[in-house]
This record gives C-alpha cells, sequence and structure tokens, in this order.
C-alpha cells in the first residue's frame, strides 16, 4: 500500500528520514513523498511535494548508478548539510568550533577508481555498482572521474576478457599518476605463465605504468610516481591515496597553516607521504604508519628528493601499539591522521604527552568528535575546523583541524 511521508532530516549516509525512522533515499527535508515501506525504508518512492533545493542531476547515469548518493540536491544546500554534520557531530560531544567554509572538489576530478566489471556471452560489462545492488551501470559520461579515467575503462575491460570468471567480478582500480596509468586488478583467475605472459603484453599495448594483479607486480614500464611536495613517491599497488589531486591540495593547506613554525613534527597514520614531504620543506619530519611497503617507498621518496629536512620512517601499528607519551615529547606538532575508526588508543597518549599543536585530519566526523573530546577534556582548545569535500555529491566528508595546548 502507498503511504505518505514528510521528510524531516537527511542521515549521514544522504538519505531522507522521516519519522518512524523511515530511510528514503534521494530525498530532501520537507519534501511529502510516497511510496511501499520495506522494514524501515521506502521504496517505489514518488516526490508528491518537492524541495526548493531539489535540482535536476547534472549526470544522466544518477538513477541507476550508485557511485553518487546527493546529485539531486543543489551544491549550496550538500555544502550546508557536510558541514552541518561535523557541527552536530561536535555538538553531541558539548564541543563548537570555529567552522571555515568548506571546500569542494571540482567535477570530473576524481583521479582514482575502482570499475566493476563482468565478463558476459557478448563480452564485457565495465562501471560502477547500483545503489545496494550487484547490477553494473556503465558510466560512459560520469560526473566524477577524470576523463582520462573514462578514457581507462576499456583497459578494464580488456584485462576482463584475459584474466575474468563469468561467474565473479573482476575489481579494476584504476589511478592516474605522473607517467601513466597504474592498474590493479583484485577477483580475477589465478596467475599461471600464459595469463601472466598475456598481461605483460596488455601493459605494454595498452601503455600502462604498472599492472599489478591479487597484489603482485605483473609489469612495470614506468614507476607510476605520486608528487609530494618536491619528491616523487611510488605507493605501493592499491596503497591509499587521496581521492583528489585538488582535495589533496586543500587538505595539506590547512594542515601547513595549523603546524606553521613547527620544528620537529611527528606524523602519526603518514601512509606514504601526503603530508610527511612537502612538511619536511621547513621541518623534520618523523613518519608512522603501519604499511611498511608505504614506509618503504615515502623512505625511497624523500632520498630522492632535494630540498627536504630529514624524514624518518617507522612502520609500526597504531591501534595496537600507539606512540607512547614520552615518544611524542621528542616532537613539538603532532599530525595525525587517522582512518575511520579515529585514533582513540594513540589520543590518549597525546592526552599526557600534552605537545602544543595537534593538526587531525579525519574523515569520519563521529569518530574525530570522540577524539576532540579527549583533547579538549585535557586542556586543548579546538580553534578551527576546514571541511574538505573531495568526495562530490556523496555523504562522504573529510575535514582538518587544529589544535592548541592551552597555556
Amino acid at each position: 500500500m502507498t503511504q505518505h511521508y514528510t521528510i524531516t532530516r537527511l542521515g549521514h549516509q544522504g538519505d531522507g528520514i522521516a519519522d518512524g525512522p523511515v530511510y528514503a533515499p534521494r530525498t530532501l527535508p520537507g519534501e511529502v513523498v510516497s511510496g511501499t515501506l520495506q522494514g524501515q525504508s521506502l521504496t517505489d518512492i514518488r516526490v508528491e511535494t518537492p524541495s526548493d533545493q531539489r535540482v535536476k542531476p547534472p549526470c544522466r547515469h544518477y538513477k541507476a548508478c550508485g557511485g553518487c548518493q546527493l546529485q539531486h540536491a543543489a551544491d549550496g544546500f550538500v555544502a550546508d548539510w557536510k558541514i552541518d554534520v561535523v557541527r552536530n557531530a561536535l555538538s553531541a560531544q558539548g564541543l563548537e568550533a570555529q567552522m571555515r567554509p568548506i571546500h569542494t572538489s571540482p567535477a570530473r576530478s576524481r583521479r582514482r577508481a575502482t570499475i566493476a566489471v563482468r565478463r558476459t556471452k557478448k563480452g564485457t560489462l565495465a562501471g560502477f555498482h547500483g545503489r545496494a545492488s550487484d547490477t553494473i551501470t556503465e558510466i560512459p559520461e560520469c560526473h566524477l572521474l577524470h576523463p582520462d579515467l573514462i578514457a581507462a575503462i576499456p583497459v578494464a575491460e580488456a584485462l576482463a576478457l584475459l584474466g575474468g570468471s563469468r561467474k565473479g567480478v573482476l575489481a579494476v582500480t584504476l589511478t592516474l599518476s605522473e607517467v601513466g596509468l597504474d592498474v590493479a586488478v583484485k577477483g580475477g583467475k589465478p596467475l599461471e605463465g600464459p595469463l601472466e605472459l598475456a598481461l605483460a603484453q596488455a601493459t605494454e599495448h595498452h601503455g600502462l605504468a604498472r599492472l599489478s594483479w591479487d597484489d603482485e607486480v605483473i609489469a612495470m614500464r614506468q614507476p607510476p610516481a605520486q608528487r609530494f611536495g618536491p619528491a616523487n613517491v611510488t605507493p605501493p599497488p592499491g596503497a591509499f591515496l587521496q581521492a583528489t589531486m585538488d582535495g589533496e591540495q586543500a587538505l595539506l593547506q590547512a594542515v601547513s597553516e595549523a603546524t606553521r613554525g613547527a620544528k620537529r613534527i611527528v606524523d602519526l597514520f603518514a601512509g606514504c607521504g601526503t603530508f610527511s614531504l612537502p612538511l619536511a620543506e621547513t621541518a623534520e619530519v618523523h613518519a608512522v604508519e603501519g604499511e611498511a611497503e608505504m614506509t618503504r617507498a615515502l623512505d625511497q621518496g624523500w632520498r630522492k628528493a632535494q630540498g627536504l629536512k630529514q624524514v624518518t620512517t617507522e612502520a609500526r601499528d597504531l591501534f595496537r601499539r600507539p606512540l607512547m607519551a614520552d615518544e611524542l615529547k621528542k616532537f613539538d606538532t603532532i599530525v595525525l591522521d587517522p582512518p575511520r575508526a579515529g585514533a582513540e588508543a594513540q589520543v590518549a597518549e597525546l592526552v599526557q604527552a600534552q605537545r602544543p599543536v595537534i593538526a587531525y585530519v579525519s574523515c569520519n566526523p563521529v569518530t574525530f568528535a570522540r577524539d576532540a573530546k579527549a583533547l579538549v577534556n585535557a586542556g586543548y582548545t579546538l580553534e578551527w575546523v576546514q571541511v574538505v569535500d573531495q568526495f562530490r555529491w556523496s555523504s562522504h566528508i573529510e575535514l582538518a583541524a587544529r589544535f592548541v595546548l592551552n597555556p
């Protein structure tokens, strides 16, 4: 039976929420919608009274594709909503801070994407999965991806024909680098002689910088370098990389401002050196990361760069073995960039160490607010928060913030 609902707010995943709660994807606050209720989710949704913030989605794939959640909302609405998500997460912990204007990456700027590819009777089907679906939607006019990534989708299809199974879906991660395309494949057929040879030939044929198959490097014509400040770094296959160059620069600018004047910095959850290497232009840096391959890549990038101060690296699981307070006291400034789980154990040691400045980069406002509460309780002031939206039209939110120890 069709029922009517009034959407009161958006949830953290970008779905509209009506009293109940009832979740209605791709709706906006104030809208009256109808549909069929299945559990707590509304299906077959019809917007009876649209919001004045509703716009025509710019991408023709939006309705079928699961890559975006918020193309039906005006850009200004999305920006305000993302800032409010952070503000509300802080408020739930009894905190507030100066919220700087959001920085949003432009359309068609995503430099990395994982394409789903399935072999079919006629060839291949490549694109993004539909929302909560195994269905693959082709995305030839995607508004998220850099045009060079769109142009590389045929490479993913060719690899599926060589080493994909008719029963499974190949996950092909395409990453733009300084020298060409870096391709990492998951879910393909087991490597054996003829397949390995065919994949190496495909690397040459398509002019790829590097091809990896289930974490094993098949061929590398040129190291697929990423530039971090004055350093060129070749990350291991599938290593973390900020989604857009624009977003990376916005976060780096915020971190650079937050750490200005520092002489000795420790960069916790340092990855391959996104912040460590640019910061080393003016300060000594100790970079700590759980993945040894990433720290090796960072170290090699530093050794080949010119004009950087000392950078040391340490492979260490900061969830199980956070840097202790006495170790942290060697540094005047902390950079903290944890994954979505936040850095609860590490923050407990920061509380004890009482370092003057902490720059915190987060991809989860809820765990950020939790950690911020612990720091504020320990005598820090949360000076400002810079929200960065490099996952345009999604519910994903990133931010950088500055904490200063009260005198």
